[in-house]
């Protein structure tokens, strides 16, 4: 065994669970993944074994350290990330869940969001929490199970239970009995006052929540406490931070100062913008977000979440069939010159940001008997980097402020065709992470400052570096046209599916 020291990173996403040990250096020395079982009882519904994701949480974080050959004594610090919104019940007594989580994607609690909505709560709901009335969220999630467990009412106020997000309820086993979140996953519930920094007490009695089920909320930096002994080692490790994937992945591409940006390309993307210390209210579609809490200040951003992107490179590999994998994707994008006219607007289940319609369907147009399959593959990736210039378009009406520069991570920044067009028609330098694991190195960094195992965020900011950087090189004249010819196609694909209600 060396005498090497590490922080050790559990990143518990929706699919899966990746732990990673990250040294003084900032490089990953070693990392493993486990898939996590999602549950479909009826369309629109998604839940998780609460069970499941502990243990995988446990297993990973259990195995990387093996792996490096390393021992848990060598581990100074745990940061935590997770997937946001999902919702957990637990009995405080047994810590057994009482149902399984009620998954981010789920939509089982839409009617209760269209009855909020037309309580006319939608604005004192933006103006407490930043969000919109949404399934997506936790609060209307929780309601539910309240409503749907034996006696969930009562016991919720005679404190016989406990809610959490996926944070709260893996520091909860792991710790044998915190209950805890931080603000970065307090503020997606939809029951959080991103002003007063307060579970808000008129959201509360709005939809009968006790307040006793609520965890304490900290920052997404500090030293919480330490694991049971025998759960991570013999003593333990101190848990450094918690954080929700996505301003993790903000801090871990060390976006730290007004006006950075990041852009995370999965099956949907993620942009996120430093606001710094000022919550700036969305009129364009945008979400209002706490990014963290550090040394006493709160840090915000604005979110604008892409439903599909990377999901539309799937949808040609095993709808169309006519790729056989992502990475062909790029080289056939590079054997036409241009899309010849075809621009696909990938509204699969309506648009997200900046756009919000959920009525808006796929569409295809400028179809021609010369469009082939390389027309329709390159039209497939440029509409990721038109769909994430919508966004970054928003954020300048929001915050008269341009992104000076893009930093990525996720699947899609290894296609090296998407880059190019993305910084073309952003006229942005886009700069892809070296190391793609950012929202587990964004945990690990904060775990890391909370325990001294770095200094600050200059140290931080200097161990980042990206792969490479892509420069624009289009004229302003063909980034133009190019872009209002997309606005046009987004206009044909609005509202497709409203007639059908």
């Amino acid at each position: 065994m060396s005498d090497k020291q590490y922080i050790l990173a559990i990143d518990e996403g929706t699919t899966g669970c990746t732990s990673v040990l990250i040294d003084k250096a900032g490089r990953i020395a070693a990392k493993t993944t486990d898939e996590i079982k999602q549950i479909f009882p009826q369309p629109g519904w998604v839940e998780q074994d609460p069970l499941d994701i502990f243990n995988t949480a446990l297993n990973t974080a259990r195995k990387v350290v093996h792996l490096a050959q390393a021992d848990f004594s060598q581990v100074k610090g745990l940061g935590i990330t997770n997937q946001r919104e999902t919702t957990l019940v637990w009995d405080r007594r047994s810590g057994l869940p009482v149902y399984n989580a009620l998954v981010w994607q789920c939509r089982r609690t839409a009617p209760l969001c269209e009855e909020l909505k037309k309580r006319g709560l939608k604005e004192l709901v933006k103006d407490k929490t930043g969000l919109l009335i949404d399934a997506y969220f936790s609060a209307t999630k929780l309601r539910w199970i309240l409503d749907n467990i034996p006696d969930g009412q009562k016991r919720a106020e005679n404190g016989e239970l406990l809610f959490g997000t996926v944070d709260s309820w893996l520091v909860w086993k792991l710790t044998g009995g915190l209950h805890i979140t931080d603000f970065s996953n307090a503020c997606r519930t939809m029951l959080f006052n991103i002003h007063t920094l307060q579970w808000d007490p008129e959201l509360l009695e709005i939809l009968n929540i006790p307040a006793r089920l609520l965890p304490a909320v900290c920052p997404s930096g500090c030293i919480y406490g330490n694991t049971r002994p025998g759960w991570l080692g013999e003593k333990g490790i101190p848990i450094g931070s918690v954080i929700g994937d996505q301003q993790a992945a903000l801090f871990g591409q060390a976006c730290y100062e007004t006006g950075d940006a990041k852009n995370t390309y999965g099956t949907g993307s993620f942009l996120l913008f430093n606001t710094g210390l000022k919550a700036i209210k969305s009129e364009k579609g945008l979400v209002t977000t706490i990014a963290w809490g550090l040394q006493d200040k709160i840090y915000y951003a604005l979110e604008g979440s892409i439903f599909v992107t990377g999901a539309a490179v799937q949808w040609l590999r095993d709808g169309l069939k006519i790729i056989s994998n992502a990475a062909e994707s790029e080289t056939l994008a590079r054997a036409v010159p241009d899309t010849g006219g075809v621009y696909f607007v990938p509204a699969f289940a309506g648009l997200g940001a900046p756009h919000w319609d959920m009525y808006a369907r796929g569409t295809v147009l400028g179809l021609t008997r010369g469009t082939t399959r390389q027309h329709i593959v390159r039209a497939t990736l440029e509409s990721i980097a038109y769909q994430v210039r919508d966004v970054a378009e928003a954020f300048q009406a929001e915050t008269g402020q341009s992104i000076r520069q893009l930093r990525v991570d996720g699947g899609g920044s290894a296609n090296r065709f998407l880059m190019q067009f993305q910084s073309d028609i952003l006229n942005i330098p886009i700069q892809v992470a070296a190391v793609n694991e950012s929202t587990a190195m964004g945990a690990g960094h904060l775990a890391g400052l909370a325990g001294g195992f770095w200094t600050d965020k200059s140290e931080l900011g200097r161990l980042w570096q990206a792969s490479e950087t892509f420069e624009p090189g289009m004229t302003a004249d063909q980034r133009q046209y190019l872009y209002r010819r997309w606005q046009k196609a987004v206009r044909h694909a609005a509202g497709w599916a409203e007639e059908e209600r």
